[in-house]
Parts: structure tokens; sequence; C-alpha cells
């Protein structure tokens, strides 16, 4: 924004003065963070009003006359205080983290959980008093109405933080500091990705004396509101140097992590014989965690398997009709059973619905071996692939071949969400660091699926993985499967 806008801006008493003078603070997603608070209040108190008008009006009288008294007023006030206790629940959710937020899809998963544990404390509530137990409708309806304004009040503040960032309003300036090809990196993708909210203003290649004198000039100008070792491979000096240099000048200090802080970032620090003993967690995905994603594996793919009985059963009709041979794709050309690998390395039997002509599996290797398209890793992927029937290149491309997999869910051999599984001949061609991924078992959808699905090339997949296994969570879990329609339906080249 020229100087001229901004003192235009600064001279007209309105919103946009308003907004202009806060977001430029030294805390942008500190402002953020604290307007969420009073909007998801309002959002919850206008679910309530929209719940109570809807059951009141006249369409819904027609359908179910109202057998109870609830005069507004009374019901206005008791809403007043049970949206603080959501927000209360909210706060607890982590949704006013002042970390960076989490993407949409996360942000939005969170906000059904948090809705739906308001909506369990409202059923204690009317367990011990019974004055709403007669009007559930507005309590269902409340809380669908405040999962739908919730979502689209923080839609609203996402779009709005953007949109400020195009003209320079709570854009975070930043030093890096480091020569190596992550440096670049970095300035490349802040700068090609102004919605991160990052300028860089100054690149140093070492922080020796003569950097530090350059960031000093810097300083004068208020033009720096963090430093970034971008280089881990700085000296012990120069890192103490930086680090004791942002102290001093109460900048935020950041840093890239080196190879063992990565390999070692899920710790867990015990006392054995009176000395500290640290160790190195695998997944987060252990005790309770595994339990719980194992029943949520249960109770969703057996709701969807119901739900979409006659899409299956359709499928299963047209792929017979469409060409010969077996509904599922379930033994290779020698008659032997189609495995892959599963959690631990072990491999199960494995099937999906039949996309290609009966028996030319093997003419992956063999004919086909010079159109693969996936030559930066063990997979095979063949381009414009002969052995594809009319009707399995419509289930490829949207997927369909791999509902299927649900029963594989539903009997524990796979996970709603992981690492793709892949066939024993293309892991063992695993290097060491890939097998990290065969901790948990393999899902239907996943990270790498939803990050990019066929584009993505195998170090990136992997790494995707690794990160998923890592750092797992419930949420982590429903934000992926939430955003796999969205992956599907994304003009993508059919697996």
């Amino acid at each position: 924004m020229a100087a001229h806008d901004r003192i235009r801006l600064i001279a007209c008493p309105s919103i946009n003065n308003i907004i202009y003078l806060i977001i430029n603070m030294k805390k942008p997603d500190l402002f953020f963070s604290s307007i969420l608070v009073p909007l998801d209040y309002i959002m919850i108190v206008l679910a309530a009003i929209s719940a109570y008008q809807l059951r009141f009006s006249d369409t819904t009288r027609d359908i179910r006359p109202i057998i109870f008294e609830l005069p507004f007023e009374n019901y206005f006030y008791l809403v007043l205080v049970i949206a603080a206790t959501w927000i209360l629940v909210f706060t607890f959710s982590g949704l006013y983290s002042f970390r960076r937020p989490a993407n949409v899809a996360k942000e939005l998963a969170r906000v059904i959980l948090a809705c739906s544990t308001g909506l369990a404390l409202i059923a204690i509530f009317i367990f011990f008093r019974r004055e709403l137990f007669d009007s559930r409708f507005i309590v269902i309806a409340t809380w669908l109405f405040a999962i739908i304004y919730i979502s689209l009040g923080r839609l609203f503040v996402r779009w709005l933080k953007r949109y400020l960032l195009r003209f320079g309003l709570g854009v975070r300036h930043l030093v890096l500091v480091g020569s190596s090809k992550t440096t670049e990196k970095l300035i490349a993708e802040f700068a090609a990705k102004p919605n991160l909210g990052y300028q860089v203003v100054r690149r140093l290649r070492d922080f020796s004396l003569d950097s530090v004198a350059e960031l000093t000039e810097l300083m004068k100008l208020k033009k720096v509101d963090e430093i970034m070792q971008s280089d881990p491979n700085l000296s012990k000096a120069e890192a103490l140097r930086l680090y004791d240099y942002a102290s001093e000048n109460h900048l935020v200090y950041k840093y890239v992590a080196d190879l063992l802080e990565v390999k070692v970032l899920r710790t867990e620090v015990t006392d054995l014989l009176g000395v500290p003993i640290v160790e190195v967690k695998k997944t987060t995905l252990e005790g309770w965690g595994r339990i719980w994603k194992r029943i949520f594996d249960i109770i969703v793919s057996g709701i969807l398997i119901i739900i979409l009985a006659p899409i299956l059963f359709l499928i299963a009709i047209i792929i017979k009709l469409d060409s010969r041979g077996p509904v599922f794709f379930s033994k290779r050309d020698d008659g032997t059973y189609v495995t892959r690998v599963g959690e631990g390395g072990e491999p199960f039997k494995y099937y999906k619905f039949r996309s290609m002509i009966a028996n030319t599996d093997s003419m992956r290797y063999q004919e086909l071996q010079e159109k693969n398209l996936r030559t930066d890793g063990p997979l095979v992927k063949i381009k414009d692939d002969p052995r594809v029937t009319g009707f399995g290149r419509f289930i490829r491309r949207w997927s369909l071949d791999e509902l299927a997999e649900l029963f594989l869910v539903f009997s524990g051999r796979m996970s709603l969400v992981g690492p793709r599984p892949h066939l024993p001949e293309e892991v063992a061609k695993y290097e060491n660091h890939h097998r990290k991924a065969l901790a948990v078992k393999p899902g239907i959808t996943g990270l790498a699926q939803v990050s990019g699905r066929s584009d993505l090339l195998f170090e990136e997949e992997m790494k995707l993985d690794v990160y998923y296994l890592e750092n797992w969570s419930m949420l982590m879990d429903i934000a992926i499967l939430f955003k796999t329609p969205l992956a599907v339906i994304k003009h993508r080249q059919a697996e």
C-alpha cells in the first residue's frame, strides 16, 4: 500500500481505518484469534434464535404442533449462558490457538467436534433439568445452525485476512539467515504465496559481525518482525549470536530443524533409576489413539457400506455387463491372490472393483513397461493404459473402484485414512527411510492423496505419509476425509 493511501486511511474515520490500525500491529494473528471469540459467540446466539424461529414458524407448526410453552425472553437468557459455555468448550478444543491457523478442513472438523461436545453438554443439562426436554427439535436445529454459522464466520475471517494481505496489512517482515537450498526454496515459496503472510525483506548468508551491523541498520527502519535461521548448518557461534540478537531486540526467532531433530520429533522422557531416558516415538498412533481409530473405522466404514450398498451393487452389475471377468480384481494372472503390504510390513489379501481387462495385470512389467510414468520410484503407472475397460476408466477417474476397500477397512486389514497400500514387489524396492510408512495400517485415502493424488513424486508422497504417522490425530483423520471428495473432484489424471 502506498504511503499516501495509508495517510488517507488514517485521516478518514472509517471501519477501514480501524482495521488498518489493528492489523498493522506486531501481532496480527493475535488480533484474528481474538475476534473469533465474540464472532463465535454471536454465531451461536444467532443459531439458537434461528432454531427457535424455525420451530415456531407456521410451516413447522403445521407439520408438528407445539405442545409446550417456551417464552422467547426466557429462552434468550438461557441461550446467552449456554453460548458462553460453548465458548469455553471451543477454547479447550484449540479453536482459539494463537499459532498459525490450521487448514480449512481441519478447522471445520474442529468446529463440528466442538459443537457436538456442546450438544452433549446440553443433553446432560436436559437430563437433570427438564425445561427443554419437549423442544429437542430446537436443540438439534441449534447444533446444525451453529456448525453452519460458525463455519461461515471463520471462512469470512480467513477471507478477510487474505484480502488485507493484498494491501500489506498484517504482513510479517522476515529476515532469512542461511545459504542453503532450503533458504532459496523458502524465498521462492514466500514470494509465490503471499497469502502465507510473510515478506522476505533481507537475506543474510551468514551471521558474522558484518551481518549484525547490516541487520541493525534495517532494524532502525522498523522493517523486521521475525528472524529465521534457514540453514541448520550455521556455526555454533553464529547460531548463538543470532538467537541472542533476536532475544535482545524482541524479534520472533525461528529456525529450520536439522535432520536429527526431524527424526526425533516425537519423544517421551521417563525416569529410570534416577536417570532421564528419552524414548523416540515412531507415531502418536499408540495406546488409546489406536483403539479410537479402530472404533472410528468400524463405525464409519459400516455406515458407508450400508449407505453406498445400492451404488456398490450397481457398479458390480455394470462391470459384469461391460467386460468378461470377475467383479473384483483379487487374483493375479497366474491365479495367486493379489496382496498388498500392510502394517508392520505384513502382506494381506487385497481386492477392489475390476477396472481392467481380465488376465492383463502382468503386462505392466512386460509389454507396457516403457509407458510407465512413475520413473521417480518403485511404483508403476501406465500412460494411456490399454488394459483399462470403458467403464473401468470411469470408476478409476472417480476412484469408485476403491470403494470395495471399505470391506477391508471393516475387517481390520486397512484403515479409512493412512498411507496407500503398495505391492510387495514395490515395497521390496523401498529405501530404508521409506519403510517408516509401514508403521501404521494403509488407508483408502491419506494425506498424500488429498495433497496431490497421482501428481506427487514418490519421495514427496512418502514424506507426507511419514509426517502423517508422526503427527496423527483424530482431527487430522477427519480433516483428510472431508478433503477427499474435493481431491477426487479436481481434474487430475486418473490413477
